[in-house]
């Protein structure tokens, strides 16, 4: 991808006779160069914005070389629909081993029952995870999307809030995290069939064992969508949830480094449900081409340096949460457990949506937020969100957290200093590049 124009040679990979000379097939952007140079230069610019700028989008993340060249491989030609071994189209022999190794590492890295990594998204995750174990019209009690909740976790512009009744807890006004106690006494009084913990915008840890306490009392099951700390539950540093839920979602995309997608975990009891509900209820044939990225994914989120590259994520997101009440932005719950923060902007009377603009004009990429009781329209906020996973990867550590802050704090706060910040943007990532050169 760090292909310059035509008369590029790419390298092939070495390793062994079946990557040597002729006998390897894949990916070739020297092609892509020579016969469609407009996506060609498409993809070139997109590396040059990341290796140029500061990526803290929360749900995103640097995927690994390895990762990509799954991605571009022969095994997105296959059509693949049912499971290994029961599949509805031949010659699927080869493809099979692809998703047992993926279901197979799944299993190992996170100690669950049973796997199931064909859907194309978190919220195809979600999806078959409802239609698995609800029926249009059926109770669920899940986080308020203004809380810090997801689309799919019962919003009524989302198929959840349209075909589910949904009730819905937050987090307290003094301490800003999950009231448990609200959530105990409105699974009291609606009895919900489901009950969902996770989010999408909260810094703090969840726990799982008083959601499955509730659930146990009011005779509900369990689901967990851990799609933002799934990185972090592989590396060792947030607890698991997958002890204590009988359904965990998340997708492969965000901390834990690899390509877009979703996958399910469950207990043995529900198995056979949830692989019915992705396919053939809610999806087609897979995308066996993401299928061998997670694998690869999985294979590397299992290795000693991710479970390091987890912790430096955990630690880079309080020293930037630290930092950014130092420059006078708060942080919602008074810090972070996790990759993200979400901070308040009121106390220097900027929207979120204006940081957000600020800050692109510096090169900086976040997102703007609501936060917990937000007296602003959503596209509009009084928050931002921020995360550590891509500047983490690059090998940023704490000292580039407090700089980043500064930069931050200058390009919301001073309309004047967004040329000097973009500046120091530069050579922050000239020093810690995004995909290095070479």
């Amino acid at each position: 991808m760090a292909a310059k124009g035509p008369g590029h040679e790419p390298r092939r990979p070495g390793g062994g006779p079946e990557c040597a000379g002729d006998v390897f097939y894949g990916a070739d952007f020297a092609e892509l160069w020579q016969e469609d140079p407009e996506v060609a230069r498409i993809l070139l610019d997109e590396v040059e914005r990341l290796r140029g700028g500061l990526q803290l989008i929360a749900s995103e993340n640097f995927t690994s070389p390895a990762v990509m060249a799954a991605l571009g491989s022969t095994l997105t030609n296959k059509y693949a629909e049912g499971y290994p071994g029961r599949r509805y189209y031949g010659g699927c022999e080869v493809v099979d081993r692809a998703e047992r190794l993926a279901v197979d590492r799944a299993k190992d890295l996170f100690g669950a029952d049973h796997a199931n990594v064909q859907p194309h998204s978190g919220a195809s995750a979600n999806l078959a995870a409802y239609a698995a174990l609800l029926r249009p019209g059926d109770t669920m009690l899940a986080m308020a999307l203004s809380h810090g909740g997801h689309l799919t976790h019962g919003s009524k512009v989302n198929f959840s809030g349209r075909w589910f009744d949904v009730v819905a807890y937050g987090v307290r006004r003094d301490t800003e995290t999950i009231d448990y106690d609200e959530v105990r006494d409105l699974a009291l009084r609606h009895r919900p069939k489901l009950i969902v913990c996770g989010a999408t915008a909260y810094p703090r840890l969840i726990d799982f064992a008083v959601f499955r306490g509730v659930a146990d009392e009011v005779g509900a099951w369990l689901l967990a969508d851990v799609a933002h700390t799934i990185g972090l539950v592989a590396g060792g540093v947030v607890p698991s949830p997958v002890p204590h839920a009988d359904v965990v979602t998340f997708t492969t995309h965000k901390a834990l480094r690899g390509p877009r997608g979703g996958a399910i975990l469950c207990t043995e009891e529900l198995a056979s449900r949830v692989d019915r509900a992705v396919f053939p209820f809610t999806q087609g044939g897979p995308l066996m081409h993401a299928i061998a990225a997670k694998a690869v994914a999985f294979g590397e989120a299992a290795r000693p340096e991710f479970r390091a590259y987890a912790g430096r994520v955990v630690a880079n997101a309080r020293a930037l949460a630290g930092a950014l009440e130092e420059e006078g932005m708060r942080p919602v719950s008074g810090g972070t457990d996790t990759h993200l923060a979400l901070v308040d902007l009121r106390p220097l009377g900027v929207t979120g949506a204006d940081a957000e603009r600020a800050c692109a004009r510096a090169k900086i990429t976040l997102n703007r937020n609501a936060i917990p009781y937000d007296p602003l329209p959503p596209a509009v906020t009084s928050g931002v969100r921020l995360g550590t996973p891509c500047v983490t990867t690059q090998g940023m550590g704490v000292t580039e957290m407090k700089e980043i802050a500064s930069m931050v704090a200058h390009a919301v706060g001073d309309p004047g200093a967004i040329t000097s910040v973009a500046e120091r943007v530069t050579r922050l990532t000239r020093s810690h590049p995004a995909y290095p050169r070479g």
